[in-house]
């Protein structure tokens, strides 16, 4: 899974490398950080027919809330959706068709399971140090506490989806982001593909090349946010 990354790049500077048209007054107020936490906002790309205005940033909330749930609270289990079954879940199915995204990353951390129980933490990145793509859903859900002339009453939130860990990542974890090529950026986007099997066609089985090295345990607390987190360690 993926329950932590890091995303500390100015908002320009992501809409610079995506392609970005407008950047949404929310997506400039998200704070760069170096510990994303599930609930956190966080930013999204994201493409809509009926804007017809190009590649969009906004900030979401990290963890999907679909739109028939009674509380938004559900979100915090969905901060994930799986590639093999994303399809087939009522929470996901509609996104998947009409309401892709992604969410720019500097890299993210995964825990090894150490043979007495203890984990270890490790900052995964791209080998060539460019920002990640990770394949997301996002859905609007409507407050139904506040008012028509309430502008918060729409909640932006989103999903990260995962894939069985693959080559040297299998060492640390059993699953990974599904981290898009840069050509598969366009094709997950286009608002044009409304199908389960058009959209999942273009995630490539290729990825861009990742390393990844240990970190410190500090990581494991949501409170700490400092470079020093994605700092190699013995």
């Amino acid at each position: 899974m993926c329950g932590r990354y890091a995303s500390f790049r100015q908002a320009q500077e992501l809409a610079d490398a995506f392609d970005v048209a407008e950047i949404a007054d929310d997506a400039n107020d998200v704070h760069p950080s170096f510990n994303v936490a599930p609930t956190d906002q966080v930013r999204v790309i994201l493409e809509r027919a009926e804007a017809g205005a190009g590649r969009q940033m906004h900030a979401a909330r990290w963890g999907l809330v679909p739109a028939f749930a009674d509380d938004p609270k559900i979100g915090v289990r969905m901060i994930n959706a799986r590639i093999e079954t994303v399809a087939e879940k009522n929470a996901f199915a509609k996104s998947l068709r009409t309401r892709r995204c992604i969410l720019p990353a500097d890299g993210y951390y995964e825990w090894r399971k150490n043979a007495d129980g203890s984990k270890t933490p490790h900052f995964i990145h791209r080998a060539d140090a460019a920002p990640l793509a990770f394949a997301g859903l996002y859905s609007f859900w409507r407050d139904p506490s506040k008012s028509e002339s309430d502008p918060s009453r729409w909640l932006l939130s989103t999903t990260i989806l995962t894939q069985p860990a693959r080559s040297q990542l299998t060492d640390i974890h059993d699953r990974e982001p599904v981290v898009l090529r840069r050509a598969a950026v366009a094709g997950w986007l286009d608002p044009t593909v409304t199908t389960p099997e058009e959209a999942l066609a273009v995630i490539a089985p290729e990825r861009p090349k990742l390393q990844f090295h240990r970190v410190g345990p500090q990581v494991g607390n949501v409170r700490v946010d400092s470079p020093a987190l994605i700092e190699p360690v013995d």
